[in-house]
């Protein structure tokens, strides 16, 4: 029993690790996401905070203010769902698709 409880242990204390090495690298990772053909782009890091906005001039008239403004909304939903993509990729290959406990995940 005590020889388990050990194992876990250990295994536990390695998923920690390689959480943190995740956390670190999302830290680094930016991703992209695009709306109306490529005229609005939106970078979000990692943890999913908005770093960039970047709108073609095309579309600087005062007329065209809300489909730009949906634009943006679109492209960031777009980002988004890449972000949570790629962090569910990475949390299958640390845990190796195991389920983790409610309150573990990121």
């Amino acid at each position: 029993m005590i020889k388990n409880f050990a194992s876990m242990l250990k295994q536990a204390q390695e998923l920690q690790g390689r959480m943190a090495e995740m956390q670190a690298e999302l830290e680094r990772i930016e991703i992209e996401g695009t709306a109306g053909g490529g005229l609005v782009r939106v970078t979000l890091s990692g943890k999913g905070d908005l770093k960039t906005v970047s709108i073609d001039p095309s579309l600087a008239k005062p007329e065209d203010t809300e489909i730009v403004e949906d634009l943006i909304v679109a492209a960031h939903a777009e980002a988004k769902r890449k972000l949570e993509a790629a962090v569910q990729e990475k949390m299958k290959a640390i845990t190796g698709g195991l389920p983790l406990p409610p309150g573990l995940g990121l």
